[in-house]
């Protein structure tokens, strides 16, 4: 069954606009029922990411970094402000331990705005795992956890 409202983690959003196919196709699937549905969204730590990302040079994008991103917007990409509410959840998660902000905030964001968080993130699918937010993993295996 498609899942309707999703939270796309970072790396998802690349592959995802890359045209990677790391993504499996019951996660593309997903995406692509939440995107007409104008339900698919990523985190403002999102944007923040992929420009250091690009500045760092861990990522190569085929265009300037601002255009790409706008791009994303364009094909349908919600983008989710961090709202105080979002970022004291981030630092109150409920049994997790990492310190990486960005995903703390991207939890957070799926927590606060009820949305199942797409990723491929070890870490985070097994927050998934304990029931603290709904997760789903867009590799090769189709599974939502929480």
């Amino acid at each position: 069954m498609p899942t309707n409202n999703v939270l796309l983690d970072t790396h998802v959003l690349i592959w995802l606009m890359n045209g990677d196919n790391k993504l499996s196709k019951e996660s593309q699937k997903v995406i692509e029922h939440a995107r007409k549905n104008g339900n698919i969204f990523i985190s403002a730590i999102s944007v923040w990411e992929v420009g250091m990302l690009e500045q760092k040079q861990r990522i190569i994008l085929n265009k300037p970094c601002l255009e790409w991103i706008k791009g994303s917007l364009q094909y349908g990409i919600r983008l989710l402000a961090l709202t105080p509410e979002i970022a004291i959840e981030s630092c109150q998660l409920p049994r997790y331990s990492a310190g990486d902000p960005a995903d703390r905030i991207i939890i957070a964001t799926a927590r606060i705005e009820s949305l199942v968080l797409l990723t491929c993130d070890e870490r985070i699918l097994a927050y998934g795992n304990q029931k603290l937010v709904l997760t789903m993993n867009a590799g090769n295996s189709f599974d939502i956890a929480g």
